[in-house]
C-alpha cells in the first residue's frame, strides 16, 4: 500500500486549510456531520430516481462513537459511500467537492438539501486529529475501501472489509498540550453540546451512546448509571413549521432553551420570505433587558443558519444597533458562504436580509403600539433608550424612521404618550412641542416653569432619560412642530402688552442685575425678571445650545472635556422677593450680594443640580436668621 501525495500544491495549502480557514476548532464535528448528511441525501435522492435500492426514510441515521482509551471519535453514516475512484478524487484533491458536483449535475428536489460545496470541510478533522481513517462502500461495490492520512505528508487507499453501504470516519484525537486541550473532544457531554449548537437541525437522527441516571428496577430510591443510545438532534427546525401549528408554549420553550432567558418572550415574530433571497426568520423581543445589555460586553446579533446548520452564533450584521435587543435566528439556503462556512463570501444577500429584518421589526413594533398598548409600554420601558439612541446616532440618519416609536411621559395624560398623540392634542395657537428635563417625573412636575405652563392648560413632555433631549435635538421637529425646552427656550405665550411691561421692568432694573451678575462671579450669563413662574420666586434658564440637562449627561462621560451650560438667573417679577431685591440695591448692597448667592443656589437645587459651595449657602441662610 503505497502512500500518495495530495494533488493540490502541497503541504502549505493543507496547512492553511487546517490552521487558517476555520476560527474555532470545534467546528470539525459540524463539518463531518454535514458531510454525512449530504451522503445520506445523495443516496435518498438516487432512490427517488430508482437508481439504487435506498432505504426507508426513517432508516437513515448518523452515529457518533467515542473511545477514550483509544482516543478516537467515529462518525458513521449509511449514506451513498464512495468508490475507490471517488476517494481518490474527493479526498485526494483538496477543495474538490463531491457534494457541489452532485448539486450541479442533478435537479434540485424539495426533500433533499445538500449542504457542502467547497470540499474542504473534511480537512477540518486534522485540526483535532493526528490521523484520519475513512472506510466506505457504495451499493455498486462488493468490497469497501479505506483512506488513511496523517495530514500533509499524503494518504493511502486500500481495500477493506465492509458489510454495509455508507462511510465510517475515525479520528485519532491529538494529545492535549498546555495551549490546546484536545481531551475535551473525548467527553460525551462536550460532543453532545457541539451537536446541539451546530447540527441540531440536521435532517437525520444523530445517535450516540450516553450515560443516563435512572431508578434501579424494583427500587423507588436507588439510582444507577446506564449507557444507552440517545438521539441528540431535534431534526425539524421549529421555524420551518407552519406557525399556525406552533403553540405559545412551544415558542417559549424554544426561546428559553436557545437564549437562556427564564422569562417568556414579550413578542414573537415568525416569518418566511421568498424573492431575491429566501429565508426563514424566528425573532423574539425579550420582556426585559439582559443584565449586560447596556454594557460594552453585550454582543448583538442573530443566529445564522444555512439549511439548518448553524454558521454563526451571533451575526451582528443582521441587526442595526437600535434593534440590538432582538434575539432569534435566520435560516437561508441562498447565502454565499465563504470557504470556511463561517462568514459570508459576498454580503449582498446578507444586506438584503438585514434590510428586510429591520423593516419587519419596525412594522411589528408599530403594530404593537397601535393594537396592544400595554405590551408596547412594557417593551419601551425596557428598550426605549435604545430606540432613542437610534434616533440620535449617525447624525439622525434613522430619526425619521424611528420617531413614531418614541414615547414620553405626559403632564396631562399622566402616562407615556407618542409624539403623534401629543400633536393631535396641541392648542390651536401652539407652535412648539413643549418638554422639560429632570431626574424623575415628580421632580420635573415641581419645576416652576412647568407649573406655570400646566396652569395655562399646556401639555408638557417629561424627559427623564439622559439621551432624551439629545434625541429631540437631532429630530429637530415633528410634523412641522419644533421642540421647545421650557427651561431653556423662549416660550412665547404672553400678550404684546405683557411683553412690553416685562421689557420695561428689566430695563429699569438693569444696573441691579449687572451688580448681581458680578456678585455671582460669572456663574450666570444674565440676571432678569420673568413672568413665567406663577408663584415660584426663581429659576435657571439655559441660554445656549447646551441645556442644563445636557451638561449633566455630557459631564458623566469619562475622558471627555467638561462642558458648562450657559444659564440665566430668572426672578419672578410678581413675587415679593423682587421688591426686596430692589430695596436692597438702594440700601444694602452687601446683603444683596448674599441674596443673589442664595437665589442662585436655590435655582440650582430646583433644577436638580449640585451646589458648588454648600457650606457658604448654609452660612448665608443662618446669617439671615440671626
Amino acid at each position: 500500500m503505497r502512500k500518495k501525495q495530495f494533488k493540490a500544491e502541497s503541504k502549505k495549502l493543507l496547512d492553511m486549510m487546517i490552521n487558517s480557514i476555520y476560527t474555532h476548532k470545534e467546528i470539525f464535528l459540524r463539518e463531518l456531520i454535514s458531510n454525512a448528511s449530504d451522503a445520506i441525501d445523495k443516496r435518498y435522492y438516487r432512490s427517488l430516481n430508482n437508481a439504487g435500492e435506498g432505504l426507508a426514510r426513517d432508516d437513515y441515521k448518523i452515529f457518533i462513537d467515542i473511545d477514550k482509551d483509544a482516543r478516537t471519535i467515529t462518525i458513521t453514516d449509511n449514506g451513498c459511500g464512495m468508490t475507490a475512484e471517488e476517494l481518490e478524487t474527493n479526498l485526494g484533491t483538496i477543495a474538490k467537492s463531491g457534494s457541489l458536483d452532485f448539486k450541479t449535475n442533478n435537479d434540485a428536489k424539495t426533500d433533499v438539501e445538500i449542504i457542502g460545496q467547497f470540499g474542504v470541510g473534511f480537512y477540518s478533522a486534522f485540526m483535532v486529529s493526528d490521523e484520519v481513517t475513512v472506510e466506505t462502500k457504495t451499493e455498486a461495490d462488493e468490497i469497501g475501501h479505506k483512506w488513511v492520512s496523517q495530514g500533509a505528508d499524503g494518504y493511502s487507499i486500500s481495500e477493506c472489509e465492509k458489510d454495509t453501504v455508507g462511510t465510517v470516519i475515525t479520528l485519532h484525537i491529538k494529545e492535549s498540550t498546555e495551549e490546546e486541550k484536545y481531551d475535551e473532544y473525548l467527553q460525551s457531554y462536550r460532543i453532545e453540546t457541539l451537536i446541539k449548537k451546530y447540527s441540531d437541525y440536521i435532517r437525520y437522527p444523530i445517535i450516540m451512546d450516553c450515560e443516563t441516571r435512572r431508578l434501579k428496577e424494583g427500587s423507588e430510591e436507588e439510582y444507577e448509571t446506564v449507557v444507552e443510545p440517545k438521539q441528540l438532534n431535534s431534526m425539524v427546525p421549529l421555524w420551518r413549521k407552519n406557525k399556525n401549528e406552533i403553540t405559545e408554549d412551544e415558542y417559549k420553550e424554544f426561546y428559553n432553551d436557545k437564549f437562556h432567558d427564564y422569562n417568556a418572550p414579550l413578542h414573537v415574530v415568525h416569518s418566511k420570505t421568498e424573492g431575491q433571497v429566501s429565508y426563514d426568520a424566528l425573532l423574539f423581543i425579550p420582556e426585559k433587558a439582559p443584565w449586560d445589555y447596556y454594557t460594552k460586553d453585550f454582543e448583538k446579533g442573530l443566529q445564522l443558519y444555512s439549511n439548518g446548520v448553524m454558521i454563526m452564533e451571533k451575526c451582528g450584521d443582521l441587526l442595526p444597533d437600535y434593534f440590538s435587543f432582538v434575539r432569534g435566528l435566520v435560516d437561508s439556503a441562498d447565502l454565499s458562504l465563504n470557504i470556511s462556512r463561517e462568514v459570508l463570501q459576498h454580503d449582498y444577500q446578507l444586506k438584503l436580509i438585514a434590510k428586510n429584518i429591520e423593516k419587519k421589526i419596525k412594522s411589528e413594533l408599530t403594530k404593537m403600539l397601535r393594537t396592544d398598548r400595554e405590551k408596547y409600554v412594557k417593551f419601551f420601558e425596557s428598550f426605549g433608550s435604545q430606540i432613542k439612541l437610534g434616533v440620535y446616532a449617525d447624525f439622525g440618519r434613522k430619526a425619521d424612521d424611528l420617531k413614531d416609536l418614541l414615547l414620553f411621559w405626559s403632564s396631562s395624560e399622566k402616562k407615556l404618550v407618542s409624539l403623534s398623540e401629543y400633536v393631535e392634542r396641541m392648542k390651536s395657537e401652539q407652535t412648539s412641542i413643549l418638554y422639560a428635563c429632570g431626574e424623575t417625573t415628580d421632580k420635573i412636575d415641581m419645576l416652576p416653569q412647568v407649573d406655570s405652563l400646566k396652569d395655562k392648560g399646556y401639555e408638557v413632555l417629561y424627559l427623564t432619560d439622559g439621551i432624551d433631549e439629545f434625541a429631540l435635538k437631532m429630530l429637530r421637529a415633528y410634523n412641522e412642530k419644533d421642540f421647545a425646552n421650557v427651561c431653556a427656550d423662549d416660550i412665547d405665550l404672553d400678550t404684546d402688552e405683557e411683553k412690553e411691561a416685562l421689557k420695561q421692568e428689566n430695563e429699569t432694573s438693569k444696573e441691579m442685575f449687572d451688580f448681581m451678575k458680578e456678585a455671582l462671579g460669572g456663574a450666570v450669563e444674565e440676571v432678569r425678571f420673568t413672568n413665567k413662574l406663577k408663584n415660584h420666586p426663581v429659576c435657571l434658564t439655559s441660554e445656549g445650545d447646551v441645556s442644563v440637562e445636557m451638561e449633566k449627561v455630557l459631564n458623566t462621560i469619562p475622558g471627555e472635556e467638561k462642558v458648562k451650560a450657559q444659564v440665566a438667573l430668572e426672578i419672578n417679577a410678581e413675587h415679593p422677593v423682587a421688591e426686596k431685591l430692589k430695596a436692597l440695591y438702594e440700601s444694602d448692597k452687601d446683603k444683596l450680594t448674599d441674596y443673589a448667592k442664595i437665589l442662585y443656589s436655590s435655582a440650582r437645587l430646583i433644577g436638580g443640580m449640585q451646589i458648588e459651595n454648600p457650606t457658604e449657602l448654609s452660612n448665608l441662610i443662618c446669617n439671615l436668621m440671626i
